[in-house]
């Protein structure tokens, strides 16, 4: 067993992608800001790595406002579940060079409702879904839905629209879903994005503010991610997938949606509506956004680009897979594994070679 000392030397081993790694018993401070999507992931990473010195503090601002706050130089990292625009790219790489897309894992977009004696596993699939977003649907007994659930018993209950107020990753992912089921949803709202022309509903903020509409308001839906419908123990859909299947969200099925996607070489790609058996078609990936040249980014020193890489590794080891599942976040598959460390190891300090800090 190591002691005290021993551990406050510096121990150079090798990572999960074969780099050099080095453990300190410096503690190291981590600002980043982004995505809701992913902020319970961020918050059990960071207290699980608290007592190995590091410090993560994580604001879950949205991935527009994240990525916005990382060109401003206010955050050592950004996290975005849609891939950055060639515009957000062209402002990253203005302020610090090379941008690079790291995936850490795959979650669901539940579709979340509060109907009284109604269990979860409504079917509800994507024409239908975005009907409702676009205010024809406005009571559950609707003869769309009734097709769908011909033995479930539907009240006759106003649905009561919540979505995202802000730029919204989870907002992207799940426009792209209903763009993809809907010409009048494209019309009406505009091409998928971090925003849309919404045309019902209640914007709430974050994934929290959607979650706390839908808990509060008998007959309300809203598109959650599934660590925040868990944690509220809410009710949701199954949804039928290109498979013509009706699949419920689990971490099955949404490790099932990471199989067999289309990247891009820089790693930008997007899991939703995979056309995989047994994948839940609403599962988004999320992204850690980082400077080929880490230490390009205002405030990034040496020690912060280290930490950086070692949070990438720890998240991709053993111990951040059980991380992930348990928060029902889905791990990158092997195959995809192999291509982010092909670009990590292109990561460095202002030249110099990252020994990144074993957590």
């Amino acid at each position: 067993m190591k002691t005290r000392m021993f551990a406050a030397l510096v121990a150079v081993g090798v990572s999960a992608f074969g780099t050099s790694v080095a453990t300190s018993a410096a503690a190291t401070t981590l600002n980043g800001a982004g995505a809701t999507f992913s902020q319970p992931l961020w918050q059990q990473v960071g207290s699980n790595l608290k007592s190995k010195g590091l410090t993560l503090n994580y604001q879950g601002i949205g991935s527009g406002a994240g990525v916005s706050q990382f060109v401003a130089g206010t955050v050592d990292f950004a996290a975005s579940d849609p891939p950055l625009t060639q515009t957000q790219i062209g402002l990253t790489e203005k302020n610090g060079g090379p941008t690079v897309h790291i995936p850490v894992a795959f979650g669901a977009i539940t579709v979340s409702y509060h109907i009284p004696g109604v269990k979860s596993g409504l079917r509800l699939n994507g024409g239908t879904i975005a009907n409702i977003y676009l205010g024809k649907i406005t009571k559950w007994n609707d003869p769309a839905i009734k097709k769908l659930n011909p033995k479930v018993k539907l009240p006759d209950l106003a649905i009561t629209v919540y979505r995202r107020a802000e730029s919204s990753g989870t907002t992207a992912g799940f426009t792209l879903f209903l763009s993809k089921y809907s010409s009048e949803w494209a019309a009406k709202a505009g091409p998928p994005g971090n925003t849309a022309k919404w045309p019902v509903g209640t914007g709430a903020q974050g994934n929290a503010g959607v979650a706390a509409g839908v808990k509060q308001r008998v007959g309300a839906i809203g598109y959650v991610e599934q660590a925040y419908a868990v944690q509220n123990k809410f009710t949701f859909a199954a949804v039928q997938n290109r498979k013509k299947e009706w699949i419920y969200p689990s971490l099955k099925s949404v490790s099932l949606a990471g199989k067999g996607l289309k990247v891009q070489k820089s790693l930008r790609f997007t899991a939703i509506d995979n056309p995989v058996k047994g994948a839940y078609p609403i599962v988004s990936q999320t992204f850690m956004i980082n400077h080929r040249n880490i230490c390009g980014q205002k405030g990034v020193n040496a020690d912060k680009a280290a930490a950086i890489v070692g949070v990438i590794n720890y998240i991709y080891s053993k111990p951040g897979t059980k991380t992930l599942n348990k928060l029902i976040y889905a791990a990158i598959p092997a195959d995809l594994k192999k291509k982010v460390g092909k670009q990590m190891k292109t990561f460095n300090c202002n030249g110099a070679k990252i020994k990144a800090k074993k957590f």
